[in-house]
């Protein structure tokens, strides 16, 4: 008895067989998952281009998002960067700069065909594991950040945990599309398998005091565990003791940063001019812009008064100049961009395909929600930027390039062109 109808169901489809190549009667590969005819050559190789047409809608949406993204950075940089650089135009010159290149990815990966990435998933869950390591054995930013986020190789500089992303999803796509039919009802490999190398890479990050990217991490490969086939009370026990094993770090000190995070979220006013300061200057950002916003430009709190306007706190001074209507629309873009990837996926002709569309979208969702919810307050700071707004060149290269395999396996997908 196969799983078929809770995979199909959630991802809105019928239960219809996927389109195959020439049947493989080995017993070796009982397991492995069929691959569409269009993305395969005569005699059984994969094609390195992708055919058929991108899907424009996903397109205009992210092109949309970048370029109110640059303007919004400008808008809440340019006193920050006068201050600090002597150039108002120092963040945005680089951004501008990574977009251009980010789109070049983009747009390349979106002709690769997607199901080459598989063969190396296992090589770069590994490399990335390294990274991970490595960073732990450098030193701190600094001595007052004790914080082991990025590898330098001279100027250019990278966060692993970016890459940890897009490695759990390319695993867990690649290894449950595989054992779907076989094993993803199954306590050992559900759990144990996917969540060991899952909880792998969320205790490296956390260790590296990246609680946002740890988060990310873990919502992402169990939203994937879910859609995958999972028993929910798995997941309901593994989430139980995962909150427990949070909880219990910060109130032991394990993880000592995160004390001061929960004191100024539950009472800001409390330390009003130490751990307070930044999201009670973000409060004030958010209310001074009222229903329609100061305009653009025009805030008052991006003049030294928010801590990080150009990237962590992006969205304060947006909601400053651009009101509630301004960031209802930008949510309303989030929202649309996440949709049309679940869109791409369930018309995707493959379950690596659709899981691979629904990961990588899922991420830009809860990195944008995680963003919003530490912006305003919801929850404790956790040190999150918010995708294709914040300054940062190498996330948004790695963001764009992603959003090129989503548009990659549009091509082959059965959805229809808007």
């Amino acid at each position: 008895m196969t799983n078929n109808y809770d995979f199909d169901s959630f991802m809105g489809r019928s239960n219809r067989e996927e389109p195959t190549q020439k049947p493989n009667t080995s017993n070796n590969h009982k397991s492995a998952e069929p691959v569409s005819r269009r993305n395969v050559k005569s005699g059984g190789t994969i094609a390195f281009w992708q055919k058929g047409k991108i899907d424009i809608t996903f397109l205009s949406l992210i092109l949309i998002l970048m370029s109110v993204g640059l303007i919004c950075l400008f808008s809440s940089s340019y006193a920050f960067a006068l201050s600090n650089y002597k150039d108002s135009y120092h963040f945005i010159k680089k951004q501008a700069f990574f977009t251009v290149i980010g789109i070049g990815f983009m747009l390349f990966l979106s002709k690769v065909n997607y199901h080459i990435y598989r063969r190396f998933a296992w090589v770069i869950y590994g490399a990335t594991i390294v990274m991970l390591v490595v960073v732990l054995l450098l030193p701190p930013m600094s001595e007052d950040l004790n914080f082991h986020r990025w590898l330098y190789i001279g100027s250019f500089s990278f966060q692993p945990s970016e890459i940890a992303k897009f490695s759990i999803v390319l695993l867990f796509a690649h290894l449950i599309s595989k054992y779907y039919n076989t094993q993803m009802k199954d306590f050992k490999f559900s759990v144990l398998k996917l969540g060991g190398l899952l909880m792998v890479f969320c205790g490296l990050v956390v260790v590296e005091t990246h609680l946002s990217a740890t988060l990310l991490i873990f919502a992402i490969g169990a939203s994937l565990m879910v859609i995958g086939g999972i028993k929910l009370r798995y997941v309901a026990g593994a989430i139980g003791v995962a909150v427990t094993g949070a909880v219990t770090a910060v109130l032991t000190g394990l993880v000592g940063y995160g004390n001061d995070r929960i004191t100024s979220w539950l009472d800001p006013w409390s330390d009003e001019r130490g751990v307070g300061w930044q999201i009670i200057q973000s409060l004030i950002s958010i209310g001074s812009g009222g229903f329609f916003g100061r305009g653009l430009g025009e805030s008052r709190q991006k003049y030294l008064w928010v801590p990080e306007p150009h990237n962590d706190f992006i969205f304060a001074i947006t909601c400053e100049e651009l009101g509630f209507v301004g960031a209802m629309i930008i949510i309303g873009l989030f929202i649309a961009l996440v949709w049309r990837g679940y869109i791409i996926a369930s018309r995707s002709t493959d379950k690596f395909g659709a899981l691979m569309a629904i990961g990588l979208t899922l991420q830009v969702g809860f990195q944008a929600a995680l963003n919003i919810m530490v912006v305003t307050n919801t929850i404790p700071n956790t040190g999150i930027s918010l995708p294709f707004f914040s300054y940062g060149g190498t996330a948004l290269v790695m963001l764009l390039a992603q959003m090129g395999i989503v548009l990659s396996i549009s091509r082959a997908s059965s959805v229809t062109k808007v």
